[in-house]
């Protein structure tokens, strides 16, 4: 968290020496309280294994940020952070290990979210519209513990972890109250392929606290849900997956 928020720090401090070259920067931090619910399959045969999500309650931090220029043709450019994390429990056979009675597994990824995007309305009649292209980089990993890994000796704890960019379509539709500092704004991402499906969707309000016209300070709350519904080539393996829940964050306005 720390981490983001330095990261951010020094792009504002950048972003009015830049206002001269464009037309808009905005960032935010917060909070995501998320409650997941889901779990995982495999099936090979008759050797079978599931993971159980708890269902526990997470808070996680989440970062974003947008450039919108005024340069035809190039996209604008919105880069967001977020997480989601579980933990539940573990049984049966999976490719690498076998849990020979429920055990503890967890499993967290990171998301990284780069997204082109075109501003097809922008404050017209008090309306945004933004559509463009999510590349979301999903970093994630996975633990199962005191269980037979294959090819080594007793129990021990199994972890994977894996790297994946998927690309998603993206849309945002934005409206401001008139005669208020109070915005509606919704976003989605999704993509559905072969039996898989991914999807993210946000609603919130903002109020902006017109203080200053150079930086203008902000607050966020909102509602997010994530969707992982994923079958593996193979079909040995399925996600089904939600994480959703309220958030809340600061936001600055150049």
């Amino acid at each position: 968290m720390k981490k983001i928020i330095s990261t951010l720090a020094i792009v504002s401090g950048l972003a009015t020496v830049a206002s001269a070259d464009f037309a808009r920067v905005e960032m935010g931090v917060g909070a995501w309280g998320q409650e997941p619910a889901g779990g995982i399959t495999y099936q090979n045969g008759p050797a079978t294994g599931s993971y159980t999500s708890n269902e526990t309650k997470k808070t996680s931090a989440y970062a974003w940020m947008l450039v919108k220029h005024p340069i035809p043709v190039v996209p604008n450019l919105r880069l967001e952070y977020s997480s989601v994390e579980d933990k539940g429990s573990v049984d049966g056979t999976f490719k690498d290990f076998t849990a020979s009675s429920v055990t503890t597994g967890s499993f967290k990824v990171d998301q990284y979210d780069v997204i082109p995007y075109y501003n097809i309305l922008d404050n017209t009649a008090w309306i945004t519209l933004d559509l463009g292209l999510d590349i979301k980089v999903l970093d994630s990993s996975f633990k199962a513990e005191g269980v037979n890994v294959n090819g080594v000796v007793g129990l021990s704890d199994y972890e994977d972890s894996a790297l994946l960019a998927v690309p998603m379509g993206y849309a945002r539709a934005r409206v401001e109250i008139p005669a208020t500092d109070i915005g509606i704004e919704s976003d989605i991402k999704y993509i559905t392929y072969s039996g898989s499906t991914l999807s993210d969707f946000r609603v919130k309000v903002d109020y902006t606290f017109d203080i200053t016209p150079v930086v203008q300070p902000a607050i966020e709350v909102g509602y997010r849900t994530q969707s992982y519904v994923i079958e593996t080539d193979d079909d040995k393996t399925k996600v089904d997956m939600k994480f959703s829940g309220v958030y809340a964050g600061l936001m600055l306005r150049f």
